[in-house]
């Protein structure tokens, strides 16, 4: 019989703890110091209390836990000794059943990783969905991190245990993430469509109106008449827009009801993806409300609003120069002359919605008219690794950075690297680096500022020529208008500044410059209330990254809710994950903010 939650928290404290002993390695001092806390009101808050008992530990109880796993395929599955519920996991995983070549490479892999680091390898082997990972993804995990360094190898091997216990847990309750996992599978299955030259490397790129984005748009369409919405079409830009269409029998004349509760609720995100890129960005902020409208859909319940899931067809700027053009699409600012540009193979973004099947002439009457939407609210992957760290599943966005982008040159003087000597030399290349170094260093002065030079480039450089000059660009990210200027304004300078103390010359272009969208107050704090709700720690952050909800917060209140990703939250990146449990908080997230919502008072 399955363990409750109030049975936990009225327990002894002896007995509490001897139930949850099994969920860290041979050390039941975690759950008993997170059981001082009770009582708990789900079990996130429960994981959360042992993620904070063990973070306050201090490093050597956190080594000796490590210590306590025993090695992946290793003696302690071989002589059987493992705990039950390690042998459960190594199961799953398939490591009972090791071919002798991959047990003798995950055997050199144990003896490399102790040798390097003085602990065993530790990996949550039944992974972010809890079935078990492929044993060759667990090989390929194993010689990535061996190349860590030690101190975040450490952290790493702790976020897989958090991760190991919170799989325990579940099974100690009897807990399925159900929709987690169906958002989950979703992806997993739109996932499968990939450009050519792509799909045969086994990567992920759907780029804007290819057979793979218009199969995308099929299948997302599928998943939304599947799931339960009244309405689905694909508009005149790409978009899949589907609608859960409210109560006919709530009228706005209604005792209680204002005309502001019947407006739609805007939400959605985007399904196009850079190249070689993750599942996960942009298509959870899809699938994650398409759950809610699932549950209500199966219960037959309706809302007393009409709940508008946009799946964008475009904001990552892989085909065509301009980005955002589904978003821009809603609010009116997709501009005719973007139609005309061209594409790598010479194909204008005309003749590619025509191909499509999509008449540009109806561009135009996408526009929504903002005096019909409540507001805009947008589930994303963090894309970074805060949350990750903190060991946090959600967070709440504040604001999305504003930004400012230039593309920069040096000229300097080329010459010969052996005849001239260091103090006559104009390298062009040494001007850049010590930019970067400034653009590090004036960055890191502001609270959320970020200064990347990620482009570098020397013309026909050679190995023996002095850079005579060098290419660069340069990205500037502030959560306000303000701080991004006094950012900008200030490395610009120290650009002026170093060329001229070095005697090269400077041209800086400025190529865009994007406002930052703040939360409106009161959505962001609908998204706390959430959060809190289940019993998450509220974390509020800035978002560094451009999403749809910056273009539609120029008609429209939006706030943004982040989840967590795992591998430090990459993103743009085939390592790219989250996990059920996560994907099943935002869904509950995201089903307490349509309650709010479904409230008269609530506005």
């Amino acid at each position: 019989m399955a363990l409750s939650l109030s049975q936990l928290n009225a327990a002894p404290l002896e007995e509490a703890t001897q139930w949850l002993a099994g969920l860290y390695e041979h050390s039941p001092w975690i759950a008993r110091g997170a059981l001082a806390e009770r009582p708990f009101t789900s079990l996130a808050q429960l994981k959360h209390a042992m993620v904070r008992v063990l973070a306050g530990a201090g490093i050597e109880p956190q080594l000796a836990l490590i210590r306590a796993h025993p090695e992946l395929a290793g003696k302690a599955m071989v002589d059987q000794s493992l705990t039950a519920e390690s042998a459960n996991e190594q199961s799953k995983a398939g490591l009972t059943h090791c071919t002798p070549a991959e047990f003798e490479t995950i055997q050199q892999l144990n003896r490399d990783y102790n040798a390097r680091f003085g602990w065993p390898f530790i990996l949550a082997v039944r992974g972010p969905r809890g079935t078990g990972l492929p044993k060759a993804e667990i090989i390929a995990t194993f010689a990535r991190r061996l190349q860590g360094h030690p101190d975040f190898e450490r952290q790493e091997c702790l976020r897989n245990i958090h991760r190991i216990a919170e799989i325990r847990l579940n099974d100690l309750f009897d807990i399925t993430p159900t929709q987690g996992n169906r958002v989950w599978d979703w992806q997993e299955a739109l996932a499968q469509h990939t450009d050519p030259g792509y799909a045969e490397l086994g990567q992920l790129t759907v780029t804007y109106l290819t057979d793979a984005h218009r199969a995308c748009a099929a299948q997302i369409s599928a998943d939304m008449r599947a799931a339960g919405c009244d309405t689905v079409h694909i508009d005149a830009v790409g978009n899949v827009v589907g609608c859960y269409q409210r109560d006919s029998a709530l009228r706005i004349s209604d005792e209680g009801y204002s005309p502001i509760f019947h407006k739609t609720l805007l939400t959605g995100s985007h399904y196009d993806t850079v190249r070689n890129g993750g599942k996960y960005d942009g298509r959870l902020g899809i699938y994650v409300p398409l759950a809610c409208v699932q549950q209500l859909s199966q219960a037959g319940k309706r809302l007393p609003f009409d709940l508008e899931i946009v799946a964008f067809a475009e904001e990552e700027g892989q085909r065509y120069k301009a980005t955002f053009l589904g978003s821009s699409a809603l609010t009116g600012d997709f501009e005719p002359a973007w139609l005309d540009q061209v594409d790598a193979n010479g194909t204008t973004m005309r003749a590619a919605l025509q191909h499509a099947g999509l008449c540009v002439d109806d561009i135009p009457g996408l526009k929504r008219n903002a005096s019909d939407y409540r507001g805009f609210v947008e589930v994303h992957i963090e894309q970074g690794p805060v949350l990750n760290a903190l060991d946090i599943p959600l967070g709440v966005v504040t604001s999305i950075n504003a930004s400012a982008r230039y593309v920069g040159e040096v000229t300097g003087m080329a010459s010969h690297a052996g005849t001239t000597p260091m103090d006559s030399r104009r390298d062009a290349a040494c001007a850049v680096a010590e930019l970067v170094l400034a653009v590090e260093s004036r960055a890191a002065q502001d609270a959320d500022s970020v200064g990347t030079v990620g482009q570098l480039q020397v013309p026909n450089g050679s190995v023996n020529v002095v850079p005579g000059h060098c290419q660069f660009s340069l990205d500037l990210r502030a959560p306000s208008n303000a701080q991004r200027d006094r950012l900008a304004a200030d490395v610009v300078q120290a650009a002026h500044t170093i060329c001229e103390r070095r005697g090269v010359q400077l041209n800086l272009t400025d190529t865009m410059r994007a406002s930052a969208a703040p939360s409106d107050a009161a959505w962001q704090a609908r998204w706390e209330a959430a959060v809190q709700a289940l019993g998450v720690p509220l974390h509020r952050m800035p978002s560094g990254a451009g999403h749809d909800a910056m273009k539609l917060h120029t008609i429209l209140p939006q706030a943004m809710l982040f989840v967590r990703g795992q591998n430090s939250g990459i993103s743009h990146n085939p390592l790219e994950s989250t996990t059920s449990d996560d994907m099943q908080l935002a869904v509950d997230a995201f089903a307490h903010l349509l309650n709010q919502l479904a409230t008269p008072a609530s506005d």
